[in-house]
């Protein structure tokens, strides 16, 4: 790798351990194998790791026999965008965010009243009122309203999921 990185060799065959730290402004060419077995996170950061320079760089992503319909999606986001936050976003949509309050880095949680896709929005909204409320009194509430809202949400989620604190 050292010497990839010191010019000495033009190719470098590597494992996924190139995606993360390596910086060689001149890699214009990657070839991804089984490219449907990766996930969209790991094919976009294997894929930052050319086109650094000034050279105009190519990532050819090779498939091997079927390919599931998940797999197709992710192809065809890698071809279709660069944008890390589209290719993050159907990451998500596709696996799932895991668990909120555990383990699992992957699959639906079972939400009862959101879906972190479709309302994206009104949990954006909801957080910013959480954080307006929790700076303290203000016109809209009083420090009595505060402290009862925080007893509400200790006594009824700290069983459910461990919560020590709120806020």
């Amino acid at each position: 790798m050292r010497l990839f990185q010191a010019g000495q060799l033009d190719i470098l065959v590597s494992t996924t351990v190139i995606e993360v730290g390596v910086d060689v402004a001149n890699a214009t060419v990657m070839v991804i194998e089984h490219a449907e077995r990766f996930g969209l996170a790991q094919l976009h950061q294997l894929r930052g790791r050319i086109g650094r320079g000034a050279a105009k760089s190519y990532c050819v992503l090779m498939t091997g026999g079927k390919v599931s319909d998940d797999g197709e999606r992710r192809l065809d986001a890698m071809v279709r965008t660069t944008d890390g936050f589209q290719i993050a976003e159907l990451d998500l949509e596709l696996r799932g965010p895991g668990e909120f309050f555990g383990t699992r880095q992957a699959g639906m949680p079972s939400f009862q009243v959101a879906n972190l896709i479709r309302d994206r929005q009104l949990l954006e909204a909801a957080k910013l009122e959480a954080a307006t409320v929790l700076a303290g009194p203000n016109a809209e509430f009083s420090q009595e309203e505060i402290n009862r809202a925080l007893s509400h949400m200790r006594t009824r989620w700290q069983g459910t999921y461990g919560l020590v604190e709120v806020g």
